[in-house]
């Protein structure tokens, strides 16, 4: 079948530039045939059909560049757009693409995992599909990882289009991960980052729910090295990752590798229960003086209301841990696949989801 023939459920203008890109690999060459894979470049995708033909483009000229065979594995973390036609089209018209599609939408962090899972490459780079960061500086991580790093973290000197509220907040995250975990996350780091396939098949022994990949890859060692370079704006569409995700995204961070929220409900309980009993005689003995100067009822509600608010917030605390405990004895796949395109050799070493 012909590239164009592929293209029929891809539309407008999106189809126009993929058809262009599949005609230069119409017929591809041998050294596009995978034998033995040195590099994997693992790319979650979640509704980004605007941005794959330029992604394509793009990575086709980093991989031609590389010093070896390369594989581009998509994962296709349920997208409703036309990303899917637009995978199925680039497996189809490029040997070196692998396309992972879930059942339905999983999440980022559970896209990256898939990908790790099925990479076969010596080394393996985790890059988004937004094109914020660059595909040109993969060539860097690899030179980290020929001077022998394990784990080369893409750390942004500087963050383009993005807004002060954004940058604020995500810098203000990884100085308080850093300080409530043993974990030091390079600051201005994100999920762009190499990793060895030694690191690679440690993280598949990780089968944690509540994943926070950023996270796991430093708490596992190694030897680590960073490089640094200039995130760019979206190229089109919106964040995926709205302010309710990025809480969601943080609090999985801290509860997946720090107690200190449990241990500071612990303090603050100490605390009360002091002042408790150091207040109860004060107010005994003040009451049998005959100088009693707690009238009325507002400081008694006032107090009352404060202990009781701090209760429920520590309560949810603990049911944020519990919540990931039952998450976890449940034992349910991480994600489910309904197709895998473009693995045609056998990886015995995949573990279960």
């Amino acid at each position: 079948m012909r590239p164009s023939s592929r293209l029929t459920l891809c539309g407008g203008r999106a189809r126009a530039r993929l058809r262009a890109l599949c005609i230069s690999v119409r017929s591809p060459q041998p050294t596009h045939i995978v034998t033995e894979t040195k590099y994997s470049i693992v790319v979650p995708v979640f509704n980004e059909a605007e941005s794959l033909p330029e992604l394509y483009r793009r990575m086709c000229a980093v991989m031609d560049g590389l010093d070896g065979t390369c594989e581009l594995i998509l994962v296709n973390d349920g997208s409703q757009d036309g990303t899917p036609q637009l995978l199925r089209a680039l497996q189809a018209a490029d040997a070196r693409v692998r396309v992972l599609e879930f059942s339905r939408n999983f999440g980022h962090q559970m896209a990256i995992t898939a990908g790790l899972d099925y990479a076969g490459g010596s080394a393996v780079v985790i890059i988004d599909a937004d094109l914020q960061d660059p595909p040109e500086a993969i060539p860097q991580l690899v030179a980290e990882w020929q001077r022998g790093a394990q784990v080369v973290f893409a750390v942004r000197a500087k963050r383009l289009g993005e807004s002060w509220l954004k940058r604020s907040t995500a810098a203000a995250f990884y100085r308080i991960i850093n300080r409530l975990t043993e974990l030091h996350i390079p600051l201005d780091s994100g999920d762009f980052r190499l990793l060895d396939r030694q690191v690679v098949l440690a993280l598949r022994e990780v089968r944690e729910h509540h994943r926070f990949m950023r996270g796991l890859s430093v708490w596992l060692g190694f030897r680590q090295a960073s490089v640094q370079y200039v995130r760019q704006e979206r190229f089109a569409g919106v964040s995926k990752y709205p302010m309710r995700k990025m809480m969601r995204f943080a609090a999985d961070g801290i509860t997946s590798f720090s107690y200190v929220p449990l241990q500071l409900a612990t303090t603050l309980g100490f605390i009360a229960a002091s002042m408790a009993l150091l207040g109860i005689p004060a107010v005994l003995l003040l009451r049998l003086s005959g100088y009693y100067a707690f009238e009325g009822q507002a400081t008694t509600l006032s107090s009352v209301l404060l202990l009781g608010g701090v209760q429920l917030i520590f309560l949810g605390i603990i049911g944020e841990y519990l919540g990931r405990i039952y998450n976890e004895v449940k034992k349910r796949p991480l994600y489910i696949l309904s197709a895998q395109l473009g693995f045609t050799d056998s990886r015995r070493d995949i573990p279960k989801p």
